[in-house]
């Protein structure tokens, strides 16, 4: 019996230790101690930042577009930049962001490869998220860790402060980087977003 006993305990205690290694709670502890820190990280790209009056980002968008740099999206209702050489090939990434109070709490950026098509490999979202992932790590830093997605199968995940960077694919031809406001998102634990709505969303056209 107690032979019986000692092996449940090590099976428990070994399954105890597998679930705090998990990626997910590798994830959660990440967030907690991030979110104690009390450090605020909104910077996102071009100028624009969590926490961005919706006005402002308008304005900005017009500066953008007035100097050549971005126009808007295929579908009319999203911001498009075009990258030359930051992922290797000619891409795109089209943004909109999600508002609470009027101001960015959230911004799903979605990457695609200008010369996407199904036969080339090399142009495949399993490449580009290697590199939508090597550049922001060069952007924003080093420490995404792997986590399982439960939409998309897995997801790249990084907080610094208050702002988490997560990075999936949504199918074989785009890529997925949504930058979130953790102290004004309610369901802080969820990974599993869902930023392909992004366009269904989108309401306004903030540049020509």
């Amino acid at each position: 019996m107690k032979t019986k006993n000692l092996w449940l305990i090590l099976l428990l205690v070994s399954g105890l230790s597998i679930t705090a290694c998990s990626p997910r709670a590798k994830y959660e502890r990440m967030l907690k101690h991030e979110l104690a820190s009390g450090v605020r990280n909104d910077s996102l790209f071009m100028g624009l930042y969590l926490g961005m009056a919706e006005k402002d980002f308008y304005m900005q968008c017009w500066k953008l577009n007035k100097k050549g740099l971005v126009r808007q999206g295929n579908l009319n209702n999203s911001v498009l930049y075009q990258l030359k050489d930051e992922l290797v090939f000619p891409s795109y990434m089209d943004f909109y962001p999600k508002f609470t109070d009027g101001k960015i709490c959230e911004m799903p950026v979605r990457f695609l490869y200008q010369g996407w098509a199904p036969w080339n490999k090399n142009l495949s979202s399993d490449k580009l998220e290697e590199r939508v992932l090597a550049y922001y790590e060069k952007q924003y830093g080093k420490g995404f860790i792997k986590v399982n997605h439960k939409l998309n199968g897995t997801a790249w995940i990084k907080v610094n402060g208050n702002r988490r960077i997560t990075i999936f694919k949504e199918d074989e031809k785009y890529v997925w980087a949504q930058f979130t406001d953790m102290l004004v998102k309610k369901d802080w634990k969820n990974i599993d977003a869902t930023p392909s709505k992004m366009q269904n969303d989108t309401s306004k056209s903030s540049v020509k």
